[in-house]
């Protein structure tokens, strides 16, 4: 039975890229696979890389050996056939519990050598989500769709990488609370009922595609 490993890394469950993220491990479980599901929030205190390069020394050359709340998760990783990863993007860029396990997950592998950049680890299907308030206009090739595929690049360390954009988020159930004039609520409200729901299928089906080899990028 292969393994997938999912990650929420939004401070927020239930909500966007949670879901999403939720979804495509359902659709893993029910083609087959065993899936565990991280919130990054409710982890233990953790923190980024801390160059101590205790990855680059043996035995442990390729193994982060910082012992912290993301440990359980680079290990599940680790003995992972296949990874979902999701991120709300804040501020023009991914989470920093996401950008936490991505230092650690990535540059554990780095070895500083030309000949070999990368100590040997077994490729996995990597499936990352984003999810915004921006709407798809914003995702241009010189907007954030190259900040997507920038991620996509450093994951394709872990293997073959996909992503899944879900933009114009619904970001509260009631915004008549805040003074935010950026914002239709209404037409957030009827992108989330019409639209938001084609994006849990897409992530449901995705999430199925990993497990059963069709993985193609």
């Amino acid at each position: 039975m292969k393994k997938i490993v999912a990650v929420n890394t939004s401070p927020r469950t239930g909500w966007n890229t949670s879901t999403l993220v939720n979804e495509a491990a359902k659709g893993a479980e029910n083609a087959g696979a065993e899936v565990k599901v991280f919130d990054l929030y409710k982890q233990e205190k953790f923190t980024g890389c801390v160059s101590c390069f205790g990855c680059k020394l043996a035995p442990n050359e390729g193994k982060c050996v910082c012992q912290d709340g993301l440990t359980p998760i680079l290990d599940a990783i680790r003995e992972a056939d296949g990874l979902i990863i999701g991120t709300p993007n804040y501020l023009s860029n991914v989470s920093a519990g996401f950008h936490a396990l991505h230092e650690r997950l990535y540059f554990q592998y780095v070895t500083y050598q030309k000949e070999n950049p990368s100590y040997p680890h077994r490729k996995i299907p990597v499936l990352f989500i984003m999810t915004s308030g921006a709407g798809d206009a914003a995702y241009t090739p010189d907007g954030y769709g190259r900040l997507v595929e920038s991620y996509k690049r450093t994951l394709g360390m872990i293997g073959p990488a996909k992503a899944l954009i879900s933009a114009d988020a619904y970001q509260v159930n009631d915004y008549s609370k805040y003074n935010w004039t950026l914002f239709d609520p209404e037409a957030k409200k009827l992108r989330h009922e019409t639209v938001f729901p084609q994006h849990k299928q897409q992530a449901y089906k995705l999430g199925g595609l990993m497990v059963n080899g069709e993985w193609e990028v």
